[in-house]
């Protein structure tokens, strides 16, 4: 009896903590290891959102994998969050897209486009180098080189752990960072 209250005492503590991560890990993390399998092997096709989810609590390389084999698969599926909501993305790049999008009232925000592509359209996807390095136990960067529609592409990823999961916090593209583009419309938005 014990133990099954500490268990359900620590999905509490990070449902609270996560702000929006999946509420099935919560929901698994109570009711046992054996459900938890049982739902990840259930929802979890690779290439699927689902997929990308259950990869955020497996480090930043499974996560990052997971993230671009749902591009190769066509791209993802399903009715996007609404800004500032997207599972994938750190706080602190939610509350940004949040802003911008705000900011926008009503006309087309600054991030027009899908930032983990550099894309509006997506079609013969193929990535062609993946390299992920973890520089803290919260903090990684991922290099992703990639073709889209024949065109060659290279964006760096910038990744935090939050409660378990890892999220992307920056998108590099060149020289430009989402994260510091969307700062300057919060700012300028007041």
């Amino acid at each position: 009896m014990p133990v099954r209250f500490l268990l359900v005492a620590a999905a509490v503590v990070l449902t609270a903590c996560s702000d929006g991560d999946d509420a099935r890990v919560s929901a698994q993390a109570s009711a046992g290891p054996s459900a938890a399998a049982t739902t990840d092997q259930a929802v979890a096709a690779p290439g699927t959102r689902e997929a990308v989810y259950a990869a955020q609590a497996e480090g930043p390389e499974p996560f990052v994998r997971a993230l671009y084999a749902q591009y190769v698969a066509g791209g993802p599926k399903g009715e996007p969050p609404e800004p500032g909501r997207e599972p994938l993305f750190s706080r602190t790049l939610n509350a940004l897209v949040g802003a911008d999008f705000r900011a926008a009232n009503g006309e087309v925000p600054m991030l027009d486009h899908d930032p983990l592509c550099a894309c509006q359209d997506q079609g013969d996807f193929v990535v062609t180098a993946l390299a992920v390095a973890q520089s803290a136990p919260n903090a990684a960067e991922a290099n992703v080189a990639f073709t889209n529609l024949g065109e060659a592409k290279t964006l760096k990823l910038k990744l935090v752990r939050e409660g378990i999961n890892w999220k992307v916090d920056d998108i590099i593209d060149g020289e430009t960072s989402v994260h510091d583009e969307l700062m300057k419309v919060a700012e300028a938005a007041g």
